[in-house]
């Protein structure tokens, strides 16, 4: 009974941190005068991946060998997987729940080039990241495929801050600083101590989540690597969902698909080169299912963007499936 209620006070606290910090990225990019894509990708989606890249480091630093390994990867592995479908789903019931008072509707208009970027980046080098798990090669052409998995993303985050700058969206409907209300133009050290501080309480909130989650799971005797994969990722990437909602529900749109492709771009680079760094990378059969099923969701938006210059929330719903498919084996026991 304490379990769940701790799991609906995190849920809570995630919730409350999460809407502080939309609010401070956005006036962070206006400060800084950066495009709604950089805020997005860059700013937004680091920014809320820092709890669960914590969990698969802990877990690997500080666990048992082959324990700290499975929960490890199951960490590193499950944040693709979830971002890719089940908070392109969430977004989704986001833009049909939010569909009457949105301009747009269902449909989901983005900058195309921001989202075709972030996607494209993320089927290349999570599919480099796969092959370093699967094929079998030396130890020093695993390290080399991290080391250019890391370049890629310092690359990467290059070239979205310095493509385009602010678009004139960070002042429209840009509500007061929530650390400053009565003023109107927040200093940049007010600004960052309102993401900082907000950070901090989202991580408190992950990590309760984690804790309240974990418990009432081991009733079940899942094995830790599909414990991992499933309650990891649900605890840390629910920033990433709520802020998209939040940025959904005011039809801010690239701000709320780059946050999560963005951090899809973190979570495929820099995180599965620390397992790489850290492992001996041997991925098993169910590693491989749910890899492949989150680069066919991301291929599944990105064709569908690139063909239609936009998304609409029946595309974002479809990604649903597919973690649907995941969840069928984990409980057949084809992935553990």
């Amino acid at each position: 009974m304490n379990s769940i209620v701790f799991l609906l006070l995190s849920l809570a606290i995630i919730l409350a941190g999460a809407e502080v910090f939309t609010n401070g990225v956005e006036w962070l990019g206006k400060k800084l005068d950066l495009s709604d894509g950089a805020v997005g990708s860059i700013l937004a989606a680091v920014g809320t991946a820092l709890p669960e890249t914590l969990i698969p480091l802990i877990a690997i630093l500080f666990g048992s060998k082959e324990m700290g390994s499975q929960i490890g990867i199951g960490a590193i592995l499950g944040a693709p997987l979830m971002l890719s479908t089940l908070a392109m789903f969430v977004t989704g019931l986001a833009v049909v729940g939010f569909s009457r008072r949105r301009l747009k509707g269902n449909k989901v208009t983005v900058d195309q080039e921001v989202i075709r970027r972030d996607l494209g980046f993320f089927l290349l080098v999570f599919t480099a990241a796969i092959l370093a798990g699967i094929l079998p090669m030396r130890r020093g052409w695993q390290l080399a495929i991290g080391g250019f998995m890391v370049l890629s993303y310092i690359l990467y985050a290059y070239v979205t801050l310095t493509t385009g700058r602010n678009d004139g969206n960070h002042d429209e409907d840009l509500r007061c600083c929530y650390f400053a209300p009565r003023q109107d133009e927040p200093g940049l050290n007010v600004v960052v101590l309102q993401v900082l501080a907000a950070l901090a309480v989202i991580i408190a909130g992950a990590h309760t989540f984690v804790g309240a989650v974990t418990e009432i799971a081991e009733v079940y005797r899942v094995p830790a690597f599909a414990l991992s994969i499933i309650i990891a990722p649900i605890a840390t990437e629910l920033p990433e969902k709520f802020n998209s909602v939040i940025w959904i529900s005011r039809d801010k749109d690239t701000l709320a698909l780059g946050n999560i492709s963005g951090a899809m771009a973190f979570q495929s680079s820099l995180i599965p080169a620390l397992g790489i760094f850290l492992t001996s990378w041997q991925l098993s059969a169910g590693a491989m299912v749910s890899a492949i099923l989150a680069l066919v969701a991301a291929g599944f938006l990105y064709i569908q963007v690139a063909r239609k210059g936009h998304l609409s929330a029946y595309d974002l719903l479809w990604c649903g499936a597919f973690y649907g498919i995941f969840l069928v084996g984990v409980f057949d026991g084809i992935i553990r």
